[in-house]
């Protein structure tokens, strides 16, 4: 066997074959945060097909138990959350991490519940998905040293690593679409004690007051079908007041309720009202036109946890880090330019 064959292939060899810089190569195989999930698998391709192992991959990282919010992830938003649980699978898989998925009610995750969930799966580190933590939780974590990652979840006070949508800079960006094409009142659909709904509110009342534009925050309590409910509030107010020209939607499902509301009431959309809704869900193909919405990649959100979760594994002393994946829009056909007097 020559020499040449026999050596383990460098970084930058596989740098040189899978057409990127060393830096990406030498992050990918650090299982580092902040590389997007088709080229982590291309350069991990490479890299095996040259012998290469992954210091990573040679040695299993501690296990990881993701508890989801059952309220969530059994009602309307399972599809928001699949996605994820997909990311958060994928990523485990890669990095070799013994990982296990439990639902648990956000009101029941109190310390006692959790420590035995992870106990009983072998479990040293916790992925909160869809939950924040309340304040006996987090001081649980904190004693106890959990390595913790809130995933779709932000940390007011960022002691706890997380990733999460772009939730501000992509409502912001959803209210300028609408203030683009010349709306200046615009109803606005949401309800959520979540800080990621928070900072998405934040967003867009931003743009809004940049603008000098109105705003008419709709307040949605979810206690049925968002859709439904988001049908029969936006009913019951152009039924009252049809000067409102538009509507950013907190997500797709109660765009679509929008939408219909919108019909019904004999507006042609989008020549006479627009709609903008966020996730880029499933139903926001199926609608006529399709929605315009905002799309999260929620299962690039799952990945990013896992390496997160790696990193903490490797320095439980770091300060914590929160990622942002930036939201895309998509046209659809609900939102256009047009001309409004203001």
């Amino acid at each position: 066997m020559s020499e040449t064959k026999s050596k383990r292939p460098r970084q930058a060899d596989i740098a040189a074959l899978a057409g990127v810089s060393i830096s990406t190569v030498s992050r990918v195989l650090a299982n580092e945060p902040g590389i997007s999930g088709s080229v982590r698998e291309h350069i991990l391709r490479v890299a095996a097909e040259r012998g290469y192992q992954p210091k990573s991959l040679m040695e299993a990282p501690a296990g990881g138990l993701a508890l989801i919010a059952s309220d969530s992830v059994t009602g309307g938003l399972s599809v928001f959350y699949e996605s994820i649980v997909e990311g958060l699978r994928a990523g485990a898989m890669e990095a070799g991490m013994p990982f296990e998925v439990r639902l648990l009610r956000e009101d029941r995750a109190s310390p006692d519940a959790i420590r035995g969930h992870m106990e009983a799966t072998k479990s040293e580190g916790l992925f909160l998905v869809g939950i924040d933590p309340s304040d006996v939780l987090r001081q649980w974590i904190e004693e106890e040293n959990v390595p913790v990652v809130l995933v779709n979840g932000t940390d007011p006070q960022l002691k706890l690593d997380g990733v999460s949508p772009s939730n501000f800079f992509g409502a912001f960006q959803a209210a300028e679409r609408l203030l683009d094409a010349g709306h200046r009142k615009i109803l606005h659909l949401t309800g959520s004690h979540r800080h990621t709904i928070r900072e998405r509110v934040r967003g867009f009342d931003t743009a809004i007051a940049t603008r000098g534009a109105e705003s008419l925050l709709v307040p949605m309590d979810f206690s049925g079908s968002a859709t439904r409910e988001a049908h029969e509030r936006t009913a019951a107010l152009l039924a009252k007041d049809k000067s409102y020209t538009a509507a950013f939607c907190m997500n797709d499902f109660i765009a679509v309720g929008v939408l219909e509301a919108v019909t019904e009431a004999g507006l042609r959309v989008p020549e006479d009202f627009a709609i903008v809704g966020f996730d880029d869900l499933p139903c926001a193909m199926m609608t006529n036109p399709p929605l315009s919405t905002m799309r999260v990649d929620r299962a690039a959100l799952g990945r990013e946890a896992i390496a997160l979760m790696i990193a903490r594994f490797r320095d439980r002393t770091a300060p914590a880090r929160h990622l942002c994946h930036a939201v895309v829009p998509v046209s659809g056909g609900l939102c256009q330019m047009q001309k409004i007097d203001e």
